[in-house]
């Protein structure tokens, strides 16, 4: 009954203090002890501290708490180095343990028993039982007490690991909590970079647009006769300036897009429409390169989606066609599969390594983004356009090949189908 009321204890408690204690009262009467102690290794020391205690003379127990236990010494500290049992039946018939006899007299004992508190990797303690008369231990009481023992270990190494768990949660706990303030501040700023984007896209497009019209009025020589010369190099001013523009238009649209506030304007769209719009706006491709368009023979369904949005998603496609293409072709096709409108712009350009596909679709980023890249760009468009597909319920998917080409391919919806949630930012 003893050791099922110990074995119980140690399933239910988590201290092992607990057990401890009431393993040495339920224990300690049946066996006949006049009171016992737990003593349990402390850290990495040499010394074991006070775990439980049972029915010890009142005046001492004040200083109780206090004792330490060396390794080594004594009952309680050989039981534990020694990982063996020790037995003393009769403390006044040992002459080698005279120096005991004047404690035992003093705290009123006679023989005790200290088993080791033991599991398979190392020791944890020891537990001391003490005798008022001279004990000849029988092998059913060496049985039941190192039993107990046993279950006091297991109890210990218990509590270490319950102990260890909770040190790990409560770290994790913290890291976690600063991982999520990281997070908010990365999204934090996040925000305030697409706001000031959003804002010095709007600040700069206004004195650009006047600088073009500026332009425009010399041109037409409202402000006076124009040389040759002057003529020439306003055109050059002019082609840059409306780069630029584009430039801050698809970073405007870019940031709105990704704050949620972009509009979408459903109406019935014949499918080869924006793409003959996007290849007949798309920038020039290289000289020797031919940029052409593949429509089916056949008539497609119309579509109801955003025609100016399909037409920016292709636009940027030919436009990233045109940048890597030196050689051979640009082709832009338009297909119904699978009950959806099929987009696709394949060219025999430069291609994109393995490892750097992944990145096509980030915004500001290139296959080289070095210093000293090849071929310019701000890397707004693919990223644009993914996200514009996606806004109109689609897909982008790439396939490429380094140094044969690539290909884009535009999947939309034939009715309009408002996406679940926008792309997650990288």
């Amino acid at each position: 009954m003893a050791v099922r009321e110990v074995i119980h204890a140690f399933l239910t408690a988590d201290r092992p203090e607990e057990v401890y204690q009431f393993a040495l009262e339920r224990v300690s009467p049946l066996v006949g002890a006049t009171f016992a102690s737990v003593y349990v290794v402390d850290g990495a020391s040499e010394l074991m501290r006070l775990g439980a205690a049972y029915n010890w003379p009142q005046r001492f127990r004040p200083w109780l708490g206090e004792a330490r236990v060396r390794l080594g010494f004594g009952p309680s500290g050989e039981a534990a180095s020694e990982r063996r049992t020790i037995e003393v039946a009769d403390v006044f018939a040992d002459n080698d343990l005279e120096d005991w006899q004047e404690v035992a007299s003093e705290l009123g004992f006679r023989s005790l028993i200290a088993l080791p508190l033991q599991t398979g990797s190392k020791v944890l303690g020891a537990v001391t039982f003490y005798f008022a008369d001279a004990e000849s231990f029988s092998s059913e009481k060496r049985g039941l007490l190192r039993i107990v023992a046993d279950q006091m270990a297991a109890t210990a190494e218990k509590s270490l690991l319950i102990d260890q768990l909770r040190r790990s949660n409560a770290a994790l706990v913290e890291v976690n909590a600063e991982l999520e303030r990281q997070y908010a501040a990365v999204l934090q700023a996040r925000r305030l970079k697409d706001e000031f984007l959003a804002n010095i896209s709007h600040e700069l497009r206004t004195p650009l647009t006047a600088v073009l019209g500026y332009i425009s009025i010399m041109q037409d020589g409202i402000s006076g006769p124009l040389t040759d010369g002057q003529r020439h190099d306003l055109t050059h001013v002019k082609r840059a300036s409306e780069r630029l523009l584009d430039l801050i238009e698809s970073l405007l649209e870019l940031t709105t897009l990704k704050r949620g506030e972009l509009d979408v304007f459903i109406e019935d769209v014949d499918p080869r429409a924006p793409l003959r719009d996007a290849v007949a706006s798309a920038p020039a491709p290289m000289p020797g390169v031919t940029m052409r368009l593949d429509e089916p023979t056949t008539m497609l369904p119309r579509i109801r989606s955003d025609r100016k949005k399909i037409f920016r998603i292709l636009v940027s496609l030919l436009g990233n066609a045109a940048k890597f293409t030196e050689r051979g072709e640009i082709v832009a096709s338009v297909s119904l599969a699978n009950d959806r409108v099929v987009y696709r712009v394949h060219d025999t350009g430069i291609g994109i390594a393995a490892d750097a596909q992944q990145y096509v679709f980030d915004e500001f980023r290139q296959a080289d983004g070095s210093a000293t890249r090849r071929y310019g760009g701000s890397g707004l468009g693919l990223s644009l356009a993914q996200r514009l597909a996606h806004l109109l319920g689609g897909t982008i998917e790439m396939a490429s090949t380094l140094g044969e080409g690539s290909t884009f391919t535009v999947e939309l919806p034939l009715e309009y189908e408002p996406p679940v949630e926008l792309p997650v930012d990288t």
